[in-house]
């Protein structure tokens, strides 16, 4: 059984992926590891791969288009490393892309994606599914709670009044509060916050229809690391950020801080405390904090705890959220035409000084 599962692929080809298997990895054991190649800095991936065996690992290749400049080159990289062939590699491509023609060519299993999902909405399709489920990670049950999410919004029941009435909040006050911060309360959502500001930068900031340039700006903040820096900016700052606080109920760790002889360690009232209920208050104290001052937009979201549907359940929400706000700014929230633009300028340099034009 091969131990590594290898993912080759950046931005929407990685992050929902690995936001998903951050979050449930530190409460769960998996007999296959997740390692994500996602760059093309030479010290990065050469430490990278020092850290598995990779005549032990299975390579997923994620390239919707098929040439993307990333993906392509480090898998020509792995070609020198070691074999590669069907069975050590499974690509997910569009279909009618060079490189879902070369697995074909090569006997190589392919997961064909849809020429219509965008990479950062694409998380519950195959170019999430497929490696997650290598590792054993439960996906029947995040796509339940894509559905819980899904059934209810499309019906009009629990999740759409809050959806919508935040999405149109955001909207009619896109002049005055700019900045979405994210204040997520566990290192667990660290993958979740790196994906959410791809899935809000790249979406939401566009030209509309009627030629006016549209940006809310995504931030994210871990708890309580970032209460030591950023709090000061958005309690005392200028009034320009709205706030969304997300927070773990059971993090399935008991682990509580223990009592101590030494007096002069202080702190005697935390004793006995979990680091999890200190977690959760310390959340609290800095909410209250932000609200107490009034004038600063925020919401709290509370996942109830570390599994696959409530993970799913936050994801899928927030892809329903940017595609509500993409309507009311009359963009076209699934295109990236700014993203190509420096893609081109890169083939193209390229193609001049190898004698290709």
């Amino acid at each position: 059984m091969q131990k590594h599962i290898v993912v080759i692929g950046i931005g929407g080809s990685s992050l929902g992926a690995k936001a998903i298997y951050e979050f449930l990895l530190p409460s769960n054991k998996y007999k296959k590891d997740l390692v994500f190649l996602e760059t093309v800095d030479p010290l990065k991936v050469n430490y990278c791969l020092t850290k598995i065996d990779i005549f032990n690992a299975h390579f997923v290749v994620i390239s919707k288009s098929g040439n993307t400049i990333e993906t392509i080159s480090l898998f020509k990289y792995l070609h020198t490393l070691t074999e590669v062939n069907s069975d050590n590699c499974t690509i997910i491509s569009q279909a009618s892309s060079g490189l879902a023609q070369f697995a074909q060519q090569q006997n190589i299993k392919l997961f064909e994606l849809d020429k219509n999902i965008s990479g950062r909405f694409s998380v519950f399709s195959v170019v999430g599914l497929v490696p997650l489920a290598m590792v054993g990670i439960d996906i029947d049950n995040l796509l339940n709670g894509c559905k819980r999410v899904s059934g209810s919004f499309f019906e009009q029941s629990n999740y759409y009044a809050p959806i919508i009435m935040k999405a149109r909040f955001l909207v009619e006050n896109k002049a005055r509060f700019n900045i979405n911060v994210i204040f997520s309360y566990s290192s667990a959502l660290e993958g979740f916050n790196k994906w959410y500001v791809q899935l809000w930068a790249e979406s939401l900031g566009k030209i509309n229809i009627n030629g006016t340039r549209q940006a809310l700006t995504p931030i994210a903040l871990i708890g309580p690391i970032d209460q030591h820096s950023f709090l000061q900016l958005v309690i005392d700052g200028i009034r320009d950020k709205t706030v969304t606080f997300i927070k773990i109920s059971d993090l399935k760790d008991n682990t509580i801080i223990p009592k101590s002889s030494d007096n002069n360690l202080g702190l005697k009232y935390i004793e006995g405390l979990s680091f999890n209920d200190l977690l959760n208050q310390q959340a609290d104290a800095t909410i209250q904090s932000v609200e107490n001052q009034t004038d600063i937009p925020c919401d709290v979201i509370t996942i109830s705890t570390v599994d696959e549907y409530n993970i799913a359940k936050l994801m899928f929400s927030y892809q329903l959220l940017v595609s509500v706000i993409g309507e009311f700014l009359q963009i076209n929230t699934y295109s990236q035409p700014s993203v190509e633009k420096g893609k081109d300028i890169l083939k193209k340099v390229y193609k001049i000084n190898n004698g290709y034009y």
